[in-house]
């Protein structure tokens, strides 16, 4: 499967290291930025933040009575001073931690399965090797890393620890205390990408059906494009899918998605990796320069820098004619698809059984 070229196993060849680090704390990789932010007024500053912080003082009259304001005010972007708060609140991970008590405490003092626990040693390292706070070992990063990592693989044996797991666990951490990341880590591998990370991953076969068919609603000629090169949506959505696009996007869009993300779910990854498609495959100059599947992979996995910047994609996400009514037309006609084929191959198993069984031969 074909892997977004912003992953931890090719950043060494972005950009160069930097003696010192950005305003996020990256000294090097695609996601450091040197560019400085549109900075807000103080005023508006100030008042985005006493609008956050009076909705979670007030958290579940605004979601039972006003999540509209809620979901306004995540598309408009979070402050930084009260992000983590906020995606605290938003992912329900307040009532998770609340409901368990110190349950996070208790899980790292388990030993947890020995196997899982050597993948999670052997994997920690690569997230996000840039940044100031997983630059080594001795690092409260990766030290906080591992045990988020372990915590969950006791909490949910099921699923115990999957490498895509890792940069999300690791983003989150960049943002919050280990406890509190642990919970919306939690959250979101359990609701948010609920199965996503069970061996086989056939959720994420699904929603690949569901993409691939969202796409050709939307953007039609990239649908044919890729139908007609027979490039299957699992060569170039897995990692955008699997890591909610956490080693996909620049730093400062990766914000403002997950803001949504975690305010509105699944569809909102559905929705970037669409503005993706299109912004990179839509002009028809650009598909007749893709010949086959790996020029157009190489297309894919590296979108044009506008393609990515933060407006350009929230932007995108808004005006596709999308309704929630279309991802579940698309779901179900899935689903549908999903039951039809198994009937048949249950009814070809049968008939093979039949006959390898039957008599009828010469004795």
């Amino acid at each position: 499967m074909a892997t977004s070229p912003r992953s931890a196993d090719t950043i060494s060849l972005c950009s160069t290291v930097s003696s010192c680090p950005d305003r996020n704390g990256f000294y090097g990789g695609f996601q450091r930025t040197d560019k400085p932010k549109e900075p807000l007024s103080k005023a508006q500053i100030l008042a985005r933040e006493k609008k956050w912080i009076h909705m979670t003082e007030n958290w579940s009259i605004y979601m039972s009575k006003n999540y509209k304001k809620i979901r306004e005010r995540c598309r408009k972007g979070i402050p930084k001073s009260v992000r983590p708060r906020a995606w605290f609140y938003l992912s329900g991970a307040y009532l998770l931690k609340k409901k368990h008590g110190n349950l996070y405490e208790t899980l790292l003092q388990k030993p947890g399965n020995p196997q899982v626990i050597e993948e999670i040693k052997r994997d920690k390292h690569r997230q996000f090797p840039f940044h100031e706070m997983f630059l080594d070992e001795d690092k409260i990063g990766q030290i906080e890393l591992f045990n988020v990592l372990k915590a969950y693989s006791i909490y949910n044996p099921k699923v115990g620890f999957c490498q895509a797991q890792a940069p999300i666990a690791a983003f989150l951490l960049m943002h919050m205390p280990a406890e509190d990341a642990f919970w919306v880590f939690v959250s979101v591998c359990d609701v948010y990408l609920e199965d996503y990370f069970m061996s086989g991953l056939e959720v994420l076969q699904n929603d690949a059906a569901i993409l691939e068919g969202l796409l050709k609603k939307t953007f039609p000629s990239v649908y044919r494009h890729l139908q007609k090169h027979k490039i299957e949506p699992l060569l170039y959505m897995t990692d955008w899918f699997l890591c909610a696009m956490t080693r996909t996007l620049p730093w400062d869009t990766l914000l403002r998605v997950w803001d949504c993300f975690l305010a509105e779910g699944i569809r909102v990854i559905f929705k970037v990796a669409l503005v993706l498609l299109g912004a990179s495959l839509g002009r028809q100059k650009i598909r007749k320069q893709c010949n086959g599947l790996i020029e157009t992979l190489e297309v894919l996995k590296s979108p044009p820098e506008k393609v990515l910047e933060e407006e350009f994609i929230l932007n995108n996400i808004q005006r596709l004619n999308l309704t929630v009514q279309d991802f579940e037309i698309e779901h179900t006609r899935q689903k549908q698809k999903r039951e039809k084929l198994r009937k048949m191959e249950q009814q070809h198993e049968q008939a093979a059984n039949g006959s390898s069984s039957g008599g009828g031969g010469p004795k």
